[in-house]
């Protein structure tokens, strides 16, 4: 063992007696004052509805209730809203629309909205709260829906097609005098697919683990793939990240460690590119599949600035990229690894962001060190750095270099015993307080495969958590941390206790989205899948939703139920707090994640119904009918 084993990290025990010892005074004491006054032993259920804005909640909306469930958008009354933008929608605002029957080609899926909208953030216009910049994260393509007789007949075509329905939308838009919003012609409109040229910075660009014979020198990748949550840099540029890559590529031959630890192997997830692009035959093109997993940068300003893969920020499967400051403006990044029994990361640069200074800030995401959190049964937590030549990364340890430290950092996180999340997936950070927040959506092998620990105390955990940390002195640089769990989703109906939970307000499960908006409301999107809604734990929960959450009282409130099968995810709102945009991803979507291209309707067709052949994800904009800030 080296010095950051932990072994009480995979030592089972008492769900309840921990949680009960997490919420304690002994940790608390070292808690803010705002926490003390809100907490109670037991479940750490907060007794006061009392807020840190004053004294009153931070929103007064009417929850949405469970019997709203439908095929359809449900939101609070008072509320209204309307599709902003959908798959295969022109990014113009006009040509090329979409046929009834989705025959459009690649090159015009090129000029059209992508699938499954994800990740995404609204670049206001000089501040303005009616117009700006859209960006849009599109995760995976569903192909039953993408080509009329879906995956039948398949050739290099559908490959192309489903290849430019992946990556991002910058588009511009603009509200109407009704409320609604709509996309329009503008000079930084454009599409980034799965073979749009990304520039590759940072330690590993160039290195012989990034090499191919299309690009000798290892600095240049053709597109970026499955891009699901995001972040924004404080200079202004968009970051998405890359998540489920291993499902592109496919090994016919004996994968190496490396290959298995990111999940490459003989079957992917049966997109069949690699049939017709050679790209994806990992016997092939073995260091292809080192070209994808990291945290894109895209300049939704500059059109001709190529996306940069930022490998400094390591290669995972990148679920977000939350970025916060430090106290000396240091620039701090929280990412998390969607998988069950991976890892929570953060980035921290070697210089600080300074102001209008747009040269010195492109280079903060290349020079800075990336570390694995490690939490320990005691509440408190730390920082490691995976850097070579440190803490045993070295070649005698199979190490090489830190190119490889950061290309493969699961197997480096492995070695220095970071600990094992369930599906750690979206971060958010508190704006006043600076506290962490992560989504840890579910874990169904929590106590078989992964015993329970500490900060994953419940077996069997269909329902998922939230955990949130201290960073010590509140300096995100700090290597120390204090956390606890914040809420244990479930159903209070439930009589398992592994499926209960403590949520006070409205029940739900699978957290997956998490963001704070400026005001300190967070707000938290939920991803049940689509074979698990309706069924077991979930049998009163049909449809996934959102809520707006106080981090002080820890009430969860329903603000918003989405149709049959999609998921909810992605949020963001105008600076006036006024027009509030949330992506619905995969509405209609089958229990097996591929729909029948014969029956594309059978379980939604929402949002067209008999005016589209097919359902369609989408970004939708929420909006007060009297005019107020929306939550308030």
């Amino acid at each position: 063992m080296n010095e950051f084993d932990n072994p009480i990290v995979n030592t089972l025990f008492d769900p309840q007696n921990t949680l009960d010892t997490r919420t304690d005074r002994r940790f608390f004491l070292k808690s803010s004052a705002a926490f003390l006054a809100v907490m109670s032993p037991g479940l750490g259920m907060a007794q006061s509805t009392k807020s840190i804005w004053g004294g009153a909640k931070p929103f007064t909306f009417d929850s949405v209730p469970l019997s709203m469930a439908t095929d359809g958008i449900v939101v609070p009354k008072g509320y209204r809203w309307a599709v902003v933008a959908a798959w295969g929608d022109p990014i113009n605002g006009k040509f090329p629309v979409i046929s009834y029957d989705v025959i459009n080609t690649p090159e015009q899926q090129a000029k059209q909205f992508g699938m499954h909208h994800d990740g995404c953030a609204f670049f206001p216009e000089q501040g303005s709260s009616t117009k700006g910049l859209w960006v849009v994260n599109h995760e995976y393509t569903d192909d039953g829906l993408l080509h009329p007789d879906g995956m039948k007949t398949w050739n290099a075509d559908k490959v192309r097609k489903s290849q430019a329905a992946h990556g991002v939308t910058v588009a511009h838009i603009q509200r109407e005098s009704s409320g609604a919003w709509q996309v329009v012609s503008g000079p930084n409109t454009r599409r980034i697919t799965a073979y749009t040229p990304c520039a590759i910075s940072g330690p590993a660009a160039g290195s012989v683990y990034m090499q191919t014979v299309a690009d000798p020198k290892g600095k240049l990748a053709l597109g970026t793939l499955n891009n699901c949550a995001n972040g924004v840099t404080p200079w202004g540029t968009y970051l998405t990240c890359e998540e489920n890559i291993n499902g592109y590529f496919v090994k016919k031959g004996k994968a190496s460690k490396e290959e298995q630890r990111i999940g490459i192997n003989a079957k992917g997830f049966g997109y069949r590119w690699e049939e017709f692009d050679e790209r994806f035959n990992a016997d092939l093109t073995p260091n292809e599949p080192n070209r994808f997993g990291w945290v894109v940068e895209i300049d939704p300003r500059d059109p001709d600035q190529a996306p940069i893969k930022r490998t400094a920020l390591g290669r995972f499967k990148h679920e977000g990229a939350q970025v916060t400051l430090a106290k000396d403006g240091r620039v701090v990044v929280y990412m998390g690894d969607d998988q069950r029994g991976e890892y929570v990361y953060r980035y921290v640069s070697k210089f600080p962001y300074k102001p209008n200074q747009p040269e010195h800030n492109r280079t903060l995401l290349d020079e800075g060190t990336l570390f694995v959190a490690q939490f320990m049964d005691s509440g408190e937590g730390r920082w490691i750095p995976l850097v070579h030549g440190q803490n045993g990364l070295s070649k005698e340890n199979g190490f090489p270099d830190q190119a490889y430290v950061l290309i493969e950092a699961r197997l480096a996180a492995d070695y220095l015993k970071a600990t094992p999340l369930d599906r750690p997936e979206w971060v958010a950070v508190h704006p006043k307080t600076n506290d962490v927040y992560l989504a840890l959506t579910n874990n169904n092998q929590r106590g078989k495969e992964f015993p329970a620990n500490a900060t994953n105390p419940r077996v069997n955990n269909l329902m998922g958590h939230i955990v949130r940390w201290k960073p010590r002195g509140q300096d995100a640089a700090s290597d120390r941390f204090d956390w606890e769990i914040f809420v244990l989703a479930g159903d209070p109906d439930n009589t398992d206790p592994n499926q209960k939970g403590n949520i006070r307000g409205d029940v739900y499960g699978s957290p997956d989205g998490l963001w704070f908006d400026q005001r300190g409301i967070l707000w938290t999107q939920t991803d049940i899948s689509s074979g698990a809604l309706g069924k077991g734990a979930y049998s009163r929960i049909t449809n996934n939703m959102m809520f707006a959450a106080d981090p002080v009282s820890r009430e969860f409130r329903r603000f918003l139920i989405g149709p049959n099968g999609c998921e909810v995810t992605g949020v963001d709102l105008t600076p006036d707090y006024k027009t509030m945009f949330v992506n619905i991803q995969h509405p209609g979507e089958s229990p097996s994640e591929r729909s029948n291209p014969d029956k594309p309707k059978a379980f939604s067709d929402w949002p067209d119904r008999k005016l589209f052949s097919r359902p369609r994800s989408a970004t939708i904009a929420i909006w007060r009918e009297d005019g107020k800030p929306v939550g308030s």
